[in-house]
């Protein structure tokens, strides 16, 4: 039996326009592992995002294979769970609710699961918050908290630290692990972020543009904990640099990481 949670075979994506077709994504092949934590990098425009949003279901317009579970993505669902850069919190629900969603926190099993999320993302004693009282950083913790209460198969995260302040960012990328390496739950993270991809991936994808193509995968062959200080962290991130130079110029930030 596989072991990929998700495979993507010979993957095309054309925007039409008026002005010309684009061509977001051309010939896209991979495979991510049960429980793996990849990241994703590459300049503005490389189709990114437009990944993401195929491999939720959000976009089925398409050529090729998306496959999850080897079953064909057709549609959203709770398989999939999406974290955007902006928390995207309902103003009028407090934490608890929030994370809840559509449930309801009368039946047992629904408290039991959201108040081990709130304990899981660091955050008991909040459940009664509203947003508008959070934190930036505490307020994408419910939105990853809210994405893992119906056990996706394969968590998204779209570039979700990028509107923090740099220790709110830092802090966030060692939550994140710490509830990747007690659920592990499968993780395709997207950032611009060169640090921030080496600290957290298993694999780095690198990704040119103009059309959307994978350049080249790179192992990060790090045990948890890392440090970024250290010499091993240096030399990997040093090597991933390099390959992404060989394509375009660098259009992310290669020196926000903490």
């Amino acid at each position: 039996m596989s072991t990929s949670t998700l495979r993507i075979e010979q993957l095309n994506k054309v925007f039409h326009a008026p002005a010309g077709d684009v061509i977001a994504l051309h010939q896209i092949d991979l495979q991510v592992r049960k429980g793996e934590f990849l990241t994703m990098i590459g300049p503005s425009g490389c189709g990114k995002s437009t990944l993401l949003k195929i491999i939720a279901g959000l976009d089925t317009s398409y050529e090729g294979k998306v496959l999850l579970n080897e079953q064909p993505i057709t549609g959203p669902s709770i398989q999939k769970g999406f974290i955007f850069q902006e928390p995207r919190l309902f103003p009028w629900l407090n934490v608890e609710k929030n994370i809840a969603g559509n449930l309801s926190l009368k039946k047992p099993d629904v408290r039991k699961k959201v108040s081990e999320l709130i304990e899981l993302v660091r955050l008991e004693g909040f459940e009664q918050s509203y947003p508008r009282e959070l934190s930036g950083g505490m307020a994408q913790r419910v939105a990853i908290a809210r994405a893992l209460l119906r056990e996706p198969d394969v968590l998204l995260l779209d570039e979700p630290f990028g509107a923090l302040d740099a220790f709110t960012r830092s802090h966030m990328q060692e939550v994140l692990l710490d509830i990747w390496q007690r659920n592990r739950t499968t993780m395709i993270f997207v950032t611009h972020d060169l640090d921030e991809a080496v600290f957290l991936g298993e694999r780095v994808v690198i990704m040119n543009p103009r059309p959307g193509q994978i350049r080249s995968i790179q192992p990060i062959d790090l045990p948890f904990p890392r440090k970024r200080t250290g010499s091993s962290f240096q030399e990997l991130r040093a090597k991933v640099l390099r390959e992404f130079e060989k394509g375009e110029e660098p259009e992310f930030d290669a020196g926000a990481g903490i």
